[in-house]
């Protein structure tokens, strides 16, 4: 991966733009608002997966982004903020991302349990692990509860997970356990505040 430019954005300046994160088909509902947000350090057998596989091409990516950012003087799993970098792709096009720490919300279940749940990072958190790394996260408490994560939490944890070659196909194989079924009226638009956090990075192991 050839990252040709890369910028710092402050933890201040992160919790500003999560605070304007809206759902995904209610843009005038900022969903963390008025949540608490606090970086952490948290162990990932702490926090739980609500999905149930992981994919292995995600988990290469992520490495390659690891040692890259490194190269640059950046720790993925310690990024105090956030980062934007550039790319340069075969075409000799350009293209920037930004990355944040993983989100973890506390979710209050059906039987009282109050969990650390991933909203966004699993693969990271996962990497985390599988390297001892104690990561920094983004955890977010006092949630309004009309609009949790759009889905459950895996009661066993990271236990039992699948880490598969490709994205398996919803119409056979489970991939969460939602919440509702119009589930995607909880989904939280990062993309709307960050740039290129919801497009998929297939192209950057092959970038220049």
């Amino acid at each position: 991966m050839n990252i040709i430019e890369l910028q710092h954005h402050s933890a201040t300046e992160l919790v500003r733009r999560l605070r304007q994160v809206p759902l995904l088909h209610q843009p005038q509902l900022l969903i963390y608002q008025q949540a608490l947000i606090s970086l952490e350090l948290i162990h990932p057998r702490s926090i739980f997966p609500a999905q149930n596989y992981l994919w292995l091409e995600e988990l290469r990516k992520l490495q390659e982004l690891r040692w890259s950012l490194a190269e640059h003087g950046v720790d993925l799993f310690r990024l105090d903020g956030f980062v934007t970098y550039t790319v340069r792709q075969e075409d000799e096009s350009e293209v920037s991302y930004d990355v944040y720490p993983p989100i973890v919300e506390e979710s209050l279940e059906a039987d009282g349990s109050l969990v650390p749940l991933i909203n966004d990072g699993m693969h990271r958190l996962y990497l985390a692990r599988a390297e001892w790394v104690v990561p920094q996260v983004v955890y977010i408490r006092g949630i309004p509860r009309e609009y949790p994560y759009y889905a459950f939490p895996r009661p066993e944890g990271w236990q039992g997970l699948d880490i598969l070659p490709h994205n398996p196909d919803p119409r056979t194989y489970l991939k969460k356990c939602h919440r509702r079924r119009d589930y995607r009226s909880l989904f939280r638009d990062f993309q709307a505040v960050f740039r290129n956090v919801g497009r998929s990075r297939s192209a950057l192991l092959t970038s220049r």
